[in-house]
Parts: C-alpha cells; sequence; structure tokens
C-alpha cells in the first residue's frame, strides 16, 4: 500500500472542474503499489493445478516461472477458461479432472508478456494497463520478477486516495 512517507497534501484549487496535486507531489513508482506477495506456478505445472490455485487464492494471473526462477510466461483466469471443456460437451467430471490433470501451463500460457520495471512511473503502468487492455503487469527488477500490478492493486490505491482527500481542499460544484 502507498501510505508509507507519501503525502498527498497540499492539493491546489485550480478552477471549478479541475483538482490536482501540487507540483511538490510525489511521483509514485510501481513498486509502491504492486502486489509483492506472488504465487507462481512452473511451466510443467497443469491446468487442474492453475484452477485449484485461482480458486484458493483468488486470483486471476499466474505468473510462470521456470526451473532457475526466471519468468517465462503468464497464465490467466481467461487462458484456463479458454481450455475448459464445455457442459455442454456431455463429458463426465471425472474425465474432465483428467484432461486437465494432464494438461501442462506451457501449453496454455502466454509468452509474449507485456512486463514493467519496478522503477516504472505508476501512471505509466496504469495508462499500459488501460490502453493494451490488460488485466496484470508482471512486475521485473534485474531481469528477475519481484510483483505483480493488477487491477485490484489500482483499486486499493484509488480507495487509500480517496480516504486521504480532505474535503476542505477541494472546490467541487454541483
Amino acid at each position: 500500500m502507498i501510505v508509507g512517507s507519501h503525502s498527498l497534501e497540499p492539493y491546489q484549487q485550480l478552477n471549478e472542474t479541475d483538482i490536482s496535486l501540487s507540483e511538490e507531489s510525489p511521483v509514485f513508482k510501481v513498486r509502491d503499489t504492486m502486489s509483492k506477495h506472488l504465487v507462481t506456478l512452473r511451466e510443467n505445472n497443469t491446468v487442474s493445478q492453475a484452477r485449484q490455485i485461482m480458486g484458493e487464492q483468488q486470483i486471476r494471473h499466474i505468473p510462470i516461472i521456470n526451473d532457475s526462477g526466471d519468468f517465462v510466461g503468464l497464465l490467466t483466469q481467461r487462458d484456463v477458461l479458454a481450455a475448459t471443456v464445455s457442459i455442454l460437451a456431455e463429458v463426465d467430471q471425472q474425465t474432465i479432472d483428467e484432461m486437465e490433470a494432464s494438461i501442462p501451463i506451457r501449453e496454455l500460457m502466454t509468452t509474449a508478456v507485456t512486463v514493467v520495471h519496478e522503477d516504472t512511473d505508476l501512471r505509466e503502468a496504469a495508462t499500459n494497463l488501460l490502453e493494451l487492455k490488460l488485466g496484470c503487469l508482471p512486475v521485473l527488477s534485474n531481469g528477475r520478477l519481484v510483483g505483480i500490478l493488477t487491477e485490484a492493486d489500482f483499486i486499493k490505491l484509488t480507495i487509500t486516495l480517496l480516504d486521504q482527500i480532505d474535503p476542505a481542499h477541494l472546490n467541487i460544484s454541483a
């Protein structure tokens, strides 16, 4: 979370429709907001294992690493859903479970992944998420995976910033 030593005050009043931080406002970096608690899998783990972890951890993105710990791809909930046998296929659950347990993640994961460095300006990362319609950005430092920046991280940031806003410093007209 960003609370730390960053001060968001003072706000300056620009006009009736603009609200802006002062020039002394800090430049937030990806490292300030990213999730550092990583849940990763390896290329040889299965779709079944990924589905289980996504459900248990309530996550939608899993960075994939190789045996050396290098980031090699990303598996998303959408990837897992695309590999799921439709209920309309009239296949029993045991067969579906066996199929998912035999499909390695490397067959589904995306390897051409947009990543950011932990020192990237948060605004730039947010712009990438928005313009490229991404759900997350794996975060690297010296080529190593150190975090993941997700839409949920920006929601947490928004809540933190909204909690810090002093209505006396805002000029909001109806």
